[in-house]
C-alpha cells in the first residue's frame, strides 16, 4: 500500500512540477512543447500496450481476449462521453490561443481548459491504481511513469494561458496543482476498486488501457500536430522505444 500511495503522490506531483516549469518558461515555443508531449504520447502508448491490455489478455484467461476488447471500448466510450459534456483539450487550448488577452471569454475559456484537463486526469490516475492489481510491481511503476512523463508538460501548458487571461500566479499555481490532486484520488480509487474485487481485474486493466489510447489518438497527437512542428513522429516512436527498453529491463 505504501508504494501506492507514493506512486499516488509521484503521478500527482509531476502535474506540479510540470505547472512549476510552466512558470519559468511561460514563454515555451509550440515546437519544443510538442515535441516533449508527443514523446510522452509514445510513452503513454507503449505502457498502456504492454502495461495494461496484454496483461488484461494474461489475468483474463480463456476469455482474455474478450475482457481486453471489451474493456478497451469502454474506456474509450467513457471518455468520449466526458468530452461531450467537456470539450477537446487541443480544441480548447486552439480557441484559447486565437482569443484576445484579458477578456471575459477567453478566462472562460482557460478554466474550462483546466476543468478539462482536470476531468481527463481522473481516469488516468485509475489506469495507474488498477496497474498494481496485478501484482507486478515493476510493470505497475512502469504504467505510472507513462503517466507521469506526460503529467509534466500538460502542466506546462496549463500556466501560460491562464497567466495571459489575468489569473493570479498564485491562483494559476493552485488550479493547476488542483488537476494533479485529481489524479491521486484517481490512482487510489483504481488501486482499491481492483483491491475489492479482483475478479474485475481483466476488465479493469484494458479499460484503463482504453481511456489512455483516448487520450492519446484525440488529445495528445492532435495537439502535437501543428504545421510548423517537424519530428513529433520521431519523438512519440523514441518515446515508445524508451518504455519498450524500461519495461524488458525491469521485467
Amino acid at each position: 500500500m505504501q508504494i501506492v500511495l507514493l506512486t499516488a503522490l509521484g503521478v500527482g506531483g509531476a502535474t506540479v512540477f510540470g505547472t512549476l516549469l510552466g512558470f519559468l518558461f511561460k514563454n515555451i515555443s509550440h515546437k519544443f512543447s510538442d515535441i516533449v508531449l508527443s514523446f510522452a504520447a509514445g510513452v503513454m502508448l507503449a505502457a498502456a500496450v504492454m502495461g495494461l491490455i496484454l496483461p488484461s489478455v494474461e489475468y483474463g484467461g480463456k476469455l482474455g481476449l474478450v475482457y481486453a476488447i471489451t474493456g478497451v471500448f469502454a474506456g474509450a466510450m467513457c471518455l468520449n462521453l466526458f468530452d461531450k459534456l467537456v470539450p477537446h483539450l487541443h480544441k480548447l487550448s486552439g480557441a484559447d490561443q486565437e482569443s484576445h488577452p484579458g477578456g471575459t471569454e477567453k478566462l472562460n475559456k482557460v478554466l474550462l481548459f483546466v476543468t478539462a484537463i482536470a476531468i481527463h486526469n481522473l481516469p488516468e490516475g485509475i489506469a495507474a491504481g488498477v496497474s498494481f492489481g496485478t501484482g507486478n510491481t515493476a510493470e505497475a511503476l512502469t504504467v505510472a511513469g507513462g503517466i507521469a512523463l506526460q503529467n509534466i508538460p500538460e502542466g506546462m501548458v496549463i500556466i501560460g494561458p491562464m497567466l495571459a487571461a489575468g489569473i493570479k500566479p498564485r491562483r494559476t499555481f493552485l488550479a493547476a496543482a488542483a488537476t494533479g490532486v485529481i489524479e491521486v484520488l484517481g490512482t487510489l480509487l483504481g488501486y482499491f476498486a481492483v483491491s475489492i474485487s479482483s475478479a474485475i481485474l481483466p476488465f479493469a486493466l484494458a479499460f484503463a488501457g482504453g481511456t489512455m489510447l483516448y487520450v492519446i489518438s484525440d488529445e495528445m497527437i492532435p495537439e502535437t500536430h501543428h504545421s510548423e512542428t517537424r519530428g513529433v513522429t520521431y519523438a512519440l516512436l523514441a518515446g515508445f522505444c524508451v518504455m519498450l527498453v524500461t519495461d524488458v529491463l525491469l521485467g
